[in-house]
């Protein structure tokens, strides 16, 4: 008989923005004649910028010909895009970052979510709270959560992530193998700074712990004193992963392309204590498990570093930008407290009232999609997320709709 892994069986619900289609998509069928404004989930709404989609086209063209034909790839990605991504990312703000170091794949998702298979099955896991879900989900399906009590994963240490600090959790008393660490924050829109970071690289060289840090809306960041990098902290490649994707910077959610760093001074150990190349098990696991992204799109992503696309992809993240700046105004006009909403895309609402409440009241009111905070963790409960990725008439119109019923 073939048995199934029983971790599943630990799942809470289903996945909280699959949650959220079902809702809206009940909503729809009920009431077809409603507008929906979606301003939930992620998801970029501006075309590609034109240098990315030229270089798009050539990289399929050159599958067109002979000479310039390409099967498989290297499963790291191939040496133009890994080197502009070591050079414009790393090495331009001081971190000593090389392209061997880089892996290109189809997400930061994916790599964030099974970057956790490296471990052993007893590692002890911190998670901030609230928290992007796959950090916590794909360990549950691991078998590192313990059981589900009051709302929470009994093996887990959970950073509770609150107005009171900032949204930048304090250093855990307990001991962690593995910190997820997520800046700017999703959902909080929460920024950190270099002295901030260095606490936790600190911690984790006093502990021999790993630092998993998710930087996939660091293109947000306009204010130059804050790091766009963990790397740019001093000795942080000894302890450290960092995840990217040009999902936000450069409109690629429906294109498929991210990466991960993986320096070769990080090391992990055995069960005997004695250190092991993190980088090489991370290459096994790639080399196994992924085939590489595939040329076309790594030739769009390349072209983000060009002049061109850097000033194209300025303008549409200043886009989302100059949105997010409409909610969070409409938001503090009303009386409510929020973080986000500047060097981040997101808007993190304190609604004075149960969070799934407060998003089913928007929705069947207003016609308005914005994502329950109690989806992210326990200290979420009583917050909901706002996306800047929409149209500004969209944003323009919600807002209005919002300051309207909120009045």
């Amino acid at each position: 008989m073939i048995k199934i892994n029983e971790n599943y069986k630990k799942l809470q619900a289903s996945y909280l923005f699959s949650d959220i289609a079902k809702r809206v998509a009940a909503f729809q069928k009920e009431n077809p004649d409603k507008e929906v404004i979606k301003m939930g989930i992620g998801d970029v709404t501006l075309p590609l910028a034109d240098v990315c989609l030229k270089a798009f086209h050539k990289g399929v063209d050159d599958l067109a010909d002979k000479a310039t034909f390409k099967g498989y790839g290297p499963e790291q990605g191939y040496d133009f895009l890994r080197s502009a991504i070591a050079e414009h990312d790393f090495q331009s703000r001081g971190a000593d970052i090389s392209a061997d170091e880089v892996f290109v794949s189809d997400g930061a998702k994916c790599d964030t979510g099974n970057f956790q298979e490296l471990f052993s099955s007893d590692a002890v896991i911190a998670v901030p709270d609230p928290v992007y879900p796959v950090y916590v989900d794909t360990n549950v399906m691991a078998g590192r959560s313990g059981d589900f009590v009051n709302g929470r994963y009994s093996r887990f240490i959970y950073l509770d992530s609150t107005e009171s600090n900032n949204y930048v959790p304090d250093l855990p008393k307990e001991k962690a193998d593995v910190i997820y660490l997520c800046f700017p924050n999703n959902p909080t829109g929460a920024t950190a700074t270099k002295e901030q970071l260095k606490k936790w690289v600190d911690y984790a060289k006093e502990n021999r712990s790993l630092i998993l840090f998710d930087a996939a809306y660091e293109c947000f960041i306009r204010n130059p004193e804050l790091p766009k990098s963990i790397f740019e902290i001093p000795g942080a490649d000894e302890v450290a992963v960092e995840f990217r994707s040009f999902s936000k910077t450069a409109g690629f959610t429906g294109v498929r392309c991210g990466f991960t760093v993986v320096p070769k001074k990080c090391k992990v150990y055995d069960a005997d204590g004695n250190p092991a190349s993190l980088h090489a098990m991370w290459n096994r696991r790639h080399t196994t498990k992924f085939n590489g992204a595939s040329y076309p799109v790594q030739c769009a992503a390349a072209a983000c570093y060009t002049p061109e696309g850097q000033a194209q992809i300025k303008e549409k993240t200043d886009y989302y930008l100059g949105n997010a700046a409409l909610i969070k105004k409409a938001i503090v006009d009303l009386g409510y407290s929020c973080t986000g909403g500047d060097n981040s895309p997101y808007v993190w609402v304190n609604t004075k009232t149960d969070s799934w409440a407060f998003f089913d009241r928007l929705l069947h009111e207003c016609g308005i999609v914005c994502t329950p905070g109690s989806g992210f963790g326990s200290c979420g409960q009583g917050y909901v997320r706002f996306s800047a990725f929409n149209s500004r008439e969209n944003t323009q119109k919600a807002m209005e709709k919002l300051s309207k019923l909120l009045k």
